[in-house]
């Protein structure tokens, strides 16, 4: 990571799984730079202006899944506001430096909203990811408080496009808890990603980054994930991960699995 100049989410946001991803030969890749256009309440990333663009990052992205002989890559990426595709096209060449390299590593994107442009969701779905994930994070009563520049109806869009534009490829989402939000709201943006086709679900719990972000209302106990878990299944989710450590990508590589065998049968 050093040597290549990459930035992974792992790191930069702080997450409690790093080692034992990277143990199982799963990795988070940040493109696009380390610093945000947006200001999340809930989020460890630096935000500001970003720097120049650096079209070179994905060749050095697919260097580093051959090198770490990664067999589950995931690319996600800070908000790029600044740019007229949201930073599309770097996804979409990162995928196919990574497919050219690395044939046999799964990739799964987590993508930002692209501020609803329906082109730059196009464009990374037409370079062929495995896994299209792009985060839900909270209620929508919540959205104002915790999500700078995010909309829930924008995001809940882009999940239903990338359904219809490629049923191939699986949708998965992740929403947090701990922020303020009810229990019924939880369900009832289940139901919501359910009206989308979303397949894939992780629930985790906030953790508050430091005493300059969103404040952390309580602590969930493990028999409340188990709870919510029960709740997704039953609305039809092919795969939910959720405990108070659980973060997007963690356990990605067998969420993709259980997609994939959910598929074949």
């Amino acid at each position: 990571m050093r040597d290549l100049k990459l930035n992974t989410v792992c790191e930069d946001a702080h997450c409690p799984n790093i080692g034992e991803c990277w143990h199982h030969g799963t990795a988070t890749f940040m493109i696009l730079g380390d610093i945000c256009t947006r200001a999340c309440a809930y989020c460890a990333v630096a935000h500001g202006r970003p720097t120049e663009l650096d079209t070179a990052e994905p060749a050095r992205v697919a260097e580093a899944v051959d090198r770490m002989g990664l067999r589950y890559a995931v690319i996600t990426s800070v908000d790029r506001d600044d740019l007229a595709d949201g930073g599309a096209f770097i996804f979409a060449e990162t995928i196919r430096c990574t497919r050219a390299r690395v044939p046999d590593c799964r990739i799964e994107v987590l993508i930002p909203d692209f501020q609803g442009m329906e082109s730059a969701l196009r464009t990374v779905l037409d370079a062929g990811p495995d896994v299209l994930n792009h985060n839900i994070e909270t209620v929508p009563r919540l959205y104002r408080m915790a999500r700078s520049g995010g909309k829930y109806p924008r995001s809940l869009e882009l999940l239903d496009r990338s359904r219809h534009y490629r049923p191939d490829i699986a949708t998965k989402t992740g929403i947090m808890v701990g922020l303020g939000e009810a229990h019924e709201e939880l369900l009832a943006v289940f139901d919501d990603l359910r009206r989308c086709g979303v397949s894939i679900l992780t629930i985790g719990q906030y953790l508050r980054p430091s005493p300059k972000h969103a404040t952390m209302t309580r602590y969930y106990h493990p028999d409340e994930f188990a709870a919510l878990k029960r709740a997704a299944m039953d609305r039809g989710f092919v795969h939910v991960e959720s405990g108070p450590l659980v973060r997007s990508s963690y356990h990605a590589h067998e969420q993709a699995d259980a997609y994939d065998a959910h598929t074949r049968a």
